[in-house]
């Protein structure tokens, strides 16, 4: 009897202690320019969105559940397993593509943050814009994997600010979930625009390179990558991750939803529909929700802002590093991985510098979606390539329904990526 008590205990325990790759890269996905497209969608559209985040959940989760496979079959990054496949010119400009477009993001994103702070009375938004930038820098090269991994786990815990702030504003449940259960086809361009944004901003490439390093570090932390040379995963850690990305993705994509419901309940409900940034959301929520509503969405900026730039930063560094093979990861110190960690806060500096250029943050946007969106389904592509090569993939190519899966979300991002050009 204790025997068959003490096992789901176990098991709990395993699955907690597994839990991190793919909750950290599922809720990096909302960060702060991701808040700011979901913001715009319920302002302009109401909830008539709502149903996408149905939708986009299996599909990015069997995106980045391949790319975690990918990770932990081959001890290798996206990079290092599409140079067994590709030409190094081509993983290389693949590589500084991410580069651009990651500074870009993280630029948006730290000028979002540092205006919430300010918004919260802490003081001058260029100052913030500096500190958080520098901040995140430092820790990254002076703490270990174990612990930027841990912090990043429990950081993403701030996403749940966006689920209250939803239940402040009292929908009716009924007809969210009317909303929410049934379709309704994008009726004009502006409406397709933001359909495109939203696939953009959740099935993003710097989250395909994030998960597949983070399945390295997580090995190399464990002592496991040089015990599993030539040896298989077992299936009972495909399972874990397997639970650990569901989980993560779906927590993502809840966020997303109720990040456009409460935003359509007041902004859009009220005909505050002209929003371009975060700042302005939370500005206009404050008089229709209240103090309450404000704060949630004020300090969730900052919080989710803390998990994004790591991960964008870090999936640019992971790229050119396995594209040049240079050493590195973040269990190492820094004069063992220079140019990695160089790279890291190459990003991290450049997109900070934005602040002080005056260049328009949501036109930058702009850009970054145009380069996600011509990047990600050649991406895929190249993931699915690897994925279903027996041979690189040591006996453990994913499975056809996974395939598939990944297949429809690239028909869905090259639908994505000629719907920009057209737009």
């Amino acid at each position: 009897m204790s025997e068959h008590k003490t096992r789901p205990s176990l098991g709990l325990r395993r699955l907690w202690r597994a839990l991190g790759p793919g909750i950290t890269t599922g809720a990096a996905d909302d960060d702060p320019s991701g808040v700011a497209t979901y913001s715009i969608a319920g302002a302009q559209f109401g909830t008539h969105l709502l149903w996408l985040s149905w939708l986009t959940w299996p599909l990015m989760g069997t995106v980045q559940m391949m790319c975690a496979r990918i990770g932990m079959v081959t001890d290798r990054g996206l990079a290092g397993a599409f140079r067994l496949k590709f030409p190094r010119w081509l993983v290389g400009l693949a590589s500084l593509a991410l580069l651009l477009a990651n500074v870009i993001n993280i630029g948006s994103d730290l000028a979002g943050m540092a205006d919430a702070a300010e918004m919260l009375g802490w003081g001058s938004s260029h100052i913030y814009v500096t500190v958080f930038g520098v901040g995140i820098a430092i820790a990254a090269i002076r703490l270990r994997y174990h612990v930027i991994a841990s912090v990043l786990k429990w950081l993403a815990l701030i996403l749940f600010a966006y689920i209250a702030t939803a239940f402040i504003v009292k929908p009716d449940w009924s007809s969210v979930l009317h909303a929410a259960a049934i379709p309704q086809w994008p009726r004009n361009h502006d409406a397709w625009a933001t359909v495109v944004a939203i696939l953009g901003t959740t099935i993003s490439p710097y989250l395909f390179y994030w998960q597949a390093g983070q399945e390295v570090e997580e090995a190399t932390a464990k002592g496991r990558r040089l015990m599993r040379h030539h040896q298989q995963v077992p299936d009972e850690d495909i399972a874990f991750r397997r639970a650990d990305v569901a989980l993560g993705t779906l927590f993502s994509n809840i966020v997303m939803f109720f990040i456009i419901l409460t935003t359509a309940l007041t902004l859009g409900a009220h005909g505050i529909t002209q929003i371009t940034t975060t700042r302005e959301a939370a500005e206009a929520l404050r008089p229709l929700a209240g103090n309450a509503a404000y704060l949630l969405y004020s300090v969730g900026i900052i919080g989710t802002g803390l998990l994004a730039i790591p991960t964008l930063a870090g999936s640019a560094a992971y790229a050119f590093a396995e594209t040049f093979d240079w050493a590195y990861g973040l269990d190492r110190k820094f004069r063992q991985a220079t140019s990695f960690y160089a790279v890291f806060a190459l990003a991290i500096l450049a997109g900070a510098s934005m602040d002080f250029m005056d260049i328009d943050p949501i036109k930058a946007l702009f850009w970054t979606a145009v380069i996600n969106g011509v990047l990600a389904p050649f991406l895929l592509v190249g993931v699915l390539l690897v994925a279903s090569d027996r041979k690189l993939m040591q006996g453990q190519p994913s499975s056809r329904i996974s395939r598939v899966c990944v297949a429809i979300a690239t028909v869905f991002m090259f639908a994505a990526a000629i719907g920009l050009f057209v737009f």
